[in-house]
């Protein structure tokens, strides 16, 4: 919960969260995390063709997601699988789109 009474800590959380939600709220960026979601995990081209967007595209989202730390990325032989590393963000989409 957020302690109101230290405003730099709560300020700091604040400016986090705020962040978090800038990364996520991107509809090529919900469409992953929510493919993510039902599939546990997936590479560049299967989302891609989910997506029906460029690969570089999706990529660039991947990018930003995985920066954000909220995926992660694994190398599979010549392939990258991704998958969401953050619980709480993944519980966050969950809601968002069954609400």
């Amino acid at each position: 919960m957020i302690d109101f009474n230290n405003k730099e800590k709560t300020k700091k959380l604040l400016a986090e969260k705020a962040e978090l939600f800038k990364t996520i709220a991107h509809p090529v960026r919900l469409c992953i995390l929510a493919m993510l979601i039902r599939e546990e995990q997936s590479n560049v081209t299967d989302i891609q063709c989910c997506l029906d967007v460029p690969q570089p595209t999706v990529s660039q989202h991947l990018a930003k997601l995985k920066s954000a730390g909220i995926l992660a990325a694994e190398r599979n032989g010549t392939e990258i699988i991704y998958k969401i590393k953050d619980e709480g963000v993944r519980k966050l989409i969950i809601q968002i789109l069954e609400g």
